[in-house]
Order: C-alpha cells, then structure tokens, then sequence
C-alpha cells in the first residue's frame, strides 16, 4: 500500500470540496439550521392561547373570572364578541382556539349561592392545543371555585362553577384527522419540489440544454412549460391522496371538494416554483438535492404539521409564515375539519397566489438562456 498516493487522493479530495463553495455552506449550514429549528420548534408547551369573549354578565365575579384566566397565562383573551356567531366566526377563522361564553345572571347566582355556569368552545383540529385548553380552562375554574368557598367561609354551597365544554370540528380529538390533512401538504411539498428541483440542472447534464437555447422560446415560456406537466402530476397525486384519505383513513372533509382542489393548484404553482428556483441555482443533481433538503426541513418543523405554532417562539413563528406549506395546511385543515369555505380562507388564496407568482418570477430572472 501507497501511503503517498493515499495522500495524493485525499489533497484531491479536500481541492474539489474547497471549489464548490455551495456544498461547502450547505454542508455545515444544514446541520446548524436544522438542529435550531427542531430545538426551537419541538416546544410542546402550548400557552397564550388566543381566546374569543362573550360576556352576557355585568357583575365583578364575571370580570374577576376571566382576570383569572388571563393570570393563568394560557389563556390571551384577545377577542370581544358581541353575540354567538361571532364566537363562531373567530375560531372559523382560526383567529381564536377557544371561546368563553359567561352567561346573564353569572354573578346573581353566585350571589344567590346558587351554581354558575360557563361554556368553553374548544377548536378541536389540533388535538394537542385543544387538550392543553381543557386542562387549563378546568384548573383555572377549580382554582376559581376554591376562592369562592374560602370567601363564604366554608358555607355549604352546591357546586359553585359548571364548566360545560364542547369541542368543535374534532368531537373525539381523534389525532388521525388532524394529522392525515397536514401530511397531505407535506407530501405534496416533497414529491413537486423534488421533481422539479431537478428539471433545469437535468437538462444541463444531460446535454440537452442546447437543444433549448437556440430555440425561440422565451425564458417565461421554458419556466411555464416546465412546470405544467407536474401541475397535472400534482393535481391526481391530491385526488388520490384525499381518495385514501376518506376511503381508508375515515376521515370525512366537511368543506367543499372542489374548493381544496383549487387551492391544491395554487399551492403546487408555488411549491414547483421553489423548485425551479433550485434549480436554476444548482450546478449539478447532487447540488439541487442538497438544496431540496434543506428547504424541506424547515417546511416540515415549521408549518405547524409536526408541532403546533402556538408554542413555538415568536421569531420562529414570524419565520413560518413565508413558507408556503403554512398557508396549504391552514387551508386542508379548515377545509377538511371545518368546512371552511372561501369568506375564511381568502388570505390564504392571495398569499399562495403571490408565493406562486414571485417564485415563477425569480425562477425566470435567474435562469440565463446560455451555456456557462
């Protein structure tokens, strides 16, 4: 054995690593950024729960009850409602995760040593925040209810608050539904994105690069006829995975069909986009998959499939919302768990449109119709 051409093949080796510089700041960016993201966004602790208030009561108990909820600190009661629908309309919305209904008479009957109720409405979709709201909602009522005793000095009452819940959209909180909508958009992400990572770096490799440029086409065009045919390929990747959804799964979709499939387009214009991107960036197959990997992790983390975003912390979450997949999974679920139609889900219509048309834009710009 030749230890000097061992040698000689390592310094190589170590030359080559040091002329690709993408690689390089892959290789050592990946396992930082993944290993802060996961740290960041695996926080389970779901608190300041954004809350929607309807409160019929104008007594000091009903004020003090929910000062209590505020102080427990899972709770952020950021909504006033003036009546039931729009209790409804803010957890449609996702704007609220739960609703605290304080009835007329509140204060009377404790008064009156009499049993006060309370309703919690409780969004289900997320089964990990909806049991975290339970919990919490029944300690502070405990909590509150033990107070009240200790200031009648020990005077035999009934039970002092009935905290009457219902859970919305997920009854059972059955995990399987929420989580087969959201892996519907992650799969979809993955499967276009590595698809069309590999479409312009593909033709590069293969020589056939040429065979484009000298045509007439425009760089629009090529980038648009690029993307098509995975479209359509997305397009019946979605009908079969909702088919599997239903059909095997159970999982009922309360909203309209017709409406998530249109969405499903706008989100695979985006999706695809970003993969253009890449691949007009990467020099080679192995560069554009780095670069799908790393733009797949964050979208996995961040989206609020694998945690919920309202535990993560308050930059990390800023960060998730210029994912796309964000707004796709806030779509499948409000429209497979709630029914959700297009009055509540408008923004996320024009914030994918924009996603699909900035990403087709920058794939363009960054494409140069030569050979380098």
């Amino acid at each position: 054995m030749n230890y000097k051409r061992i040698l000689s093949i390592i310094r190589k080796e170590f030359f080559q690593i040091k002329r690709d510089k993408r690689t390089i700041a892959i290789i050592i960016m990946m396992p930082i950024m993944e290993l802060l993201l996961f740290g960041y966004a695996a926080s389970t602790s779901v608190d300041h729960i954004p809350t929607v208030v309807y409160n019929n009561d104008i007594g000091i108990e009903s004020r003090e009850l929910l000062d209590s909820f505020v102080n427990s600190q899972y709770f952020d009661l950021d909504y006033q409602a003036e009546n039931i629908s729009d209790v409804q309309t803010y957890i449609d919305n996702g704007h609220a995760k739960a609703g605290i209904i304080i009835p007329a008479g509140y204060s009377d009957d404790l008064k009156n040593g009499k049993t006060a109720q309370i309703q919690l409405i409780v969004d289900g979709s997320d089964p990990t925040t909806a049991q975290t709201i339970l919990s919490s909602a029944g300690g502070v009522v405990q909590s509150m209810s033990v107070n009240i005793i200790s200031k009648t000095r020990g005077m035999s009452m009934p039970q002092v608050l009935d905290l009457r819940s219902r859970v919305w959209y997920n009854p059972n909180m059955s995990s399987i539904n929420f989580n087969i909508p959201g892996l519907i958009g992650v799969i979809l992400q993955t499967v276009t994105l590595m698809l069309t990572s590999f479409s312009i770096v593909r033709e590069r490799e293969r020589g056939t690069m040429e065979q484009l440029i000298v045509t007439p086409i425009t760089k629009m065009e090529l980038m648009i006829g690029k993307i098509v045919p995975y479209v359509i390929i997305g397009f019946v990747d979605i009908v079969l995975a909702l088919a599997l959804s239903v059909f095997w799964f159970r999982v009922p979709i309360a909203g309209s069909i017709t409406l998530l499939l249109l969405f499903s387009v706008i989100f695979l214009f985006g999706s695809l986009g970003v993969g253009l991107v890449i691949s007009t960036v990467s020099k080679s197959q192995l560069q554009a998959m780095q670069l799908s990997m790393f733009m797949i992790m964050p979208n996995l983390l961040l989206s609020g499939y694998m945690f919920p975003r309202e535990a993560m912390p308050a930059f990390i979450n800023g960060v998730s919302r210029f994912l796309p997949l964000t707004y796709f999974i806030n779509v499948l679920r409000g429209i497979i768990l709630k029914g959700n139609g297009f009055s509540q889900l408008y923004q996320e219509f024009i914030i994918l449109t924009a996603f699909g048309l900035g990403f087709l834009i920058i794939a363009t710009l960054k494409f140069k119709k030569k050979i380098e």
